[in-house]
């Protein structure tokens, strides 16, 4: 199982490539289940999760061939609808097969899907969905099987406890795409992500307005036709990357970067004095100062992104002063607190909520990684910190950063990857 040593205390300063969104890419993936004849998926990322996906797509019938960042598909048979556990055991995203399947298939079965240990996440609201266009829905031996001759449009609400769904907007809009009549979503998704499988969905030959809002709705269309589609950049990479510019009282310049897509990001490290600027059709971001304390409450896009809760949190234990960090989206995704703590970090945790007390320096010590975006958070401590890091249980942070040790010792950090 890789670790990752690392030598704190290194200014980072460089340029740096920003990939295609893992969180755009995986839905993608999952709708090229309906397309008749192949697509072309451009700047997919070299991730595990999406070496995962593919592997359940070959299993599905899809033949999949990637030359650099480039992905193609083509759907070659439809006698096997079954995902199986084995498969989508190792990633949540692969629930974003059960729409495209029963749409086109008429039938799916896919294992209840694993992830990330970052608190429950149910996926009630993906099967009410497809329930509510005609499917019939079964529990079998821990699989989800749905069924349906064919799907018919309706108003459908995807709220949840913790607000919208993404995977579940992706799921019943992609059903939606093949149903009969037309499919109202209330309460949709609006991360850019949603928005960047609607645009694939419609190059496809789908109907689908208002994707981006509340409120979406769909067409039914009678077949969807393969085409090339270059996805959206990873908006979490890239806030990764500038707060790793902040911890280390660097400058990285990012390419292929939308701070569109980043407003609450951005926003709120301006806010701790860290300079964000846009830069060559990218941006640049820097720091030379100590930064300053805040509060933080993640919620649905547009506001600040769960998946970079702990990243953040990372930096503000160097900040002056006291910071709160609330967390709305999974209450739970607080595992790297107790790992922050053996560096040194002063956090107390208070149910949803983390205050961050600043100090002055991280220690390196042994930490363990608990899931992906908890393995960023810890590569950003341990570049932050005086001394050694050795972080274990890296195979978390392959899911969704293309080979991140590299690109940061490209731009001056001291990373080395070993078999502990």
């Amino acid at each position: 199982m890789d670790q990752f040593v690392i030598e704190g205390g290194q200014r980072l300063k460089g340029r740096v490539e920003i990939g295609g969104s893992k969180n755009a890419t995986l839905p993608i993936l999952a709708a090229t289940l309906l397309a008749q004849g192949p697509c072309r998926i451009e700047s997919a990322p070299d991730l595990e999760d999406v070496t995962h996906l593919t592997q359940l797509l070959n299993e599905l019938g899809v033949e999949t061939q990637r030359q650099g960042d480039v992905l193609t598909t083509n759907v070659v048979t439809e006698t096997n609808s079954h995902a199986r556990y084995d498969l989508v055991r190792k990633m949540r995203a692969s629930i974003c097969v059960l729409g495209p399947l029963v749409a086109k298939r008429g039938y799916a079965r896919v294992a209840m899907p694993g992830g990330c240990a970052i608190g429950s996440r149910p996926v009630d609201i993906h099967l009410r969905g497809l329930a509510a266009m005609g499917a019939k829905i079964e529990l079998v031996e821990g699989d989800i099987v749905a069924s349906c001759k064919k799907l018919k449009g309706n108003e459908i609400f995807l709220g949840g406890p913790f607000g919208s769904t993404v995977t579940g907007t992706a799921n019943v809009m992609m059903a939606a795409t093949l149903a009969e009549g037309t499919t109202v979503i209330e309460c949709a998704a609006c991360e850019p992500e949603v928005q960047d499988l609607a645009n694939f969905l419609n190059e496809m030959g789908a109907k689908i307005t208002g994707a981006g809002g509340p409120r979406v709705t769909i067409e039914g269309v009678e077949a969807l036709h393969g085409v090339k589609h270059r996805v959206i950049p990873d908006r979490i990479e890239a806030g990764t990357f500038m707060i790793a510019a902040a911890i280390t009282n660097g400058e990285i310049e990012m390419s292929q970067v939308r701070l569109d897509h980043m407003m609450a990001v951005v926003d709120k490290l301006r806010q701790i004095g860290v300079v964000v600027e846009k830069s060559n059709g990218g941006a640049v971001a820097f720091c030379n100062r100590r930064i300053m304390a805040t509060d933080v409450t993640t919620q649905p896009y547009p506001g600040f992104p769960t998946d970079l809760q702990a990243q953040l949190m990372t930096l503000l234990c160097l900040a002056d002063g006291n910071s709160v960090i609330t967390e709305k989206i999974y209450p739970d995704r607080f595992l790297h607190v107790a790992e922050l703590g053996r560096m040194g970090a002063n956090i107390r945790k208070e149910g949803p909520t983390a205050i961050v007390t600043g100090i002055k320096n991280l220690i390196g010590a042994p930490v363990m990684a608990s899931d992906l975006r908890a393995s960023a958070a810890l590569v950003l401590a341990g570049l932050g910190a005086d001394g050694k890091t050795t972080i274990n249980r890296v195979y978390h942070i392959d899911r969704g950063y293309e080979k991140i040790e590299c690109k940061l010792n490209a731009i001056g950090g001291k990373i080395e990857r070993s078999d502990a």
